[in-house]
């Protein structure tokens, strides 16, 4: 790599930081407008308006509010479990294309931090590791709730990751690579025509359980609701962050969060297409070059800039998906959680796998 690939990089490393430290403000603020929304109440309205300053109030409350260490936690642990939450959920994103690429001066640019053969399996293993701080924090904070929920999150997040593994085998199946900018690429295929419509080959439509089944378990894996029993109030008052507060507890929560965005970039990316446009942007980019309006470098920025809006729409679904089913569906016993990640969600995955096999060899 010489100096320029190393400042594109940095650009690419920059524009994700920020766009994934922005999701834990900003979507504190979608979950308390959207509960709002629901339950018809009128949800934060003073500080801003619509209350749009409300997050960057409560950021800079988290930054100086007091931080004490309790005295009986185990101190290094305690402070530890914080940042290995954290640091993982930052670095899963890295592997998903938000775009496609572009030739810029003899240069080929991508739109995605680092291309890995291994795809999405990265994500799988790095966020795997974000359990430990969870399993850390419970232990360091010496509370019997602490403990109790993370021995609860581990659990839940064995039970399902399985599940969650076995759904993403049908993709591999399918698109014949674990490489994401390949399955994107061909989930821009017609899988066929619908009188004058074409359905493309997204992942919904050649795998509508396996979406289904990497769908509730992404719930599960991110500690939401109504899978959310490491952190349940009605019986571990707050789980394995009970002893956390200020920027401690803010880090659990920004980890959630980015989580979130990650699971959500990974289902656009997997069974919508990922940075495939929207039906429509593809024909009003056509037209634009048609007319004269478009050509040269000016239409293939334009285009990357649509497959981008294309992309964060798709993602901003899923990531108000997660507060709508939040304040939709109640919780699990955690008897109930465990039975339908073994009984019910395993098997399915398997079913998912002979389903598809079954799918190649006919088709």
């Amino acid at each position: 790599m010489d100096f320029i690939d190393w400042i594109i990089l940095g650009i690419k490393i920059g524009a994700l930081l920020i766009a994934l430290l922005s999701v834990a403000p900003v979507m504190s603020w979608v979950e308390r407008r959207g509960s709002a929304l629901m339950q018809n109440r009128l949800g934060p309205n003073r500080v801003g308006p619509f209350g749009l300053i409300q997050p960057i109030a409560d950021a800079v409350k988290f930054m100086f509010k007091e931080d004490p260490v309790p005295g009986h936690v185990s101190k290094f642990y305690y402070v530890l479990a914080p940042l290995i939450a954290f640091i993982p959920a930052l670095t899963t994103f890295s592997v998903i294309p938000f775009a496609s690429s572009i030739e810029v001066m003899g240069r080929v640019v991508r739109f995605q931090v680092a291309d890995l053969n291994v795809g999405f399996l990265y994500i799988f293993a790095i966020a795997a590791l974000g359990i430990y701080g969870v399993v850390v924090a419970g232990w360091a904070s010496n509370n019997k709730y602490s403990l109790l929920g993370s021995v609860r999150s581990s659990s839940q997040m064995i039970s399902y990751e399985l599940s969650m593994g076995l759904s993403v085998i049908g993709v591999i199946m399918i698109f014949s690579s674990v490489n994401l900018n390949d399955i994107v690429r061909d989930q821009g295929n017609v899988l066929f025509h619908l009188g004058q419509f074409a359905i493309p080959k997204w992942g919904i439509f050649v795998q509508p359980l396996g979406f289904l089944i990497f769908l509730i378990t992404v719930f599960a894996e991110t500690n939401r609701l109504p899978f959310d029993l490491p952190e349940g109030d009605s019986e571990i008052i707050a789980g394995y962050h009970l002893e956390y507060g200020s920027m401690k507890f803010a880090m659990f929560m920004m980890a959630e969060y980015i989580n979130m965005a990650t699971v959500s970039g990974l289902l656009a990316t997997l069974y919508f297409g990922g940075w495939q446009m929207l039906p429509g942007m593809h024909t009003l980019l056509e037209s634009f070059s048609l007319s004269g309006s478009l050509s040269g470098i000016t239409y293939e920025w334009v285009r990357i800039v649509f497959e981008m809006f294309s992309f964060v729409i798709k993602v901003a679904f899923f990531m108000w998906f997660f507060v709508w089913v939040r304040w939709t569906l109640p919780r699990f016993r955690f008897d109930q959680l465990m039975g339908f990640g073994w009984k019910v969600m395993f098997p399915l995955s398997l079913v998912n796998i002979l389903l598809t096999g079954i799918f190649i060899k006919v088709m």
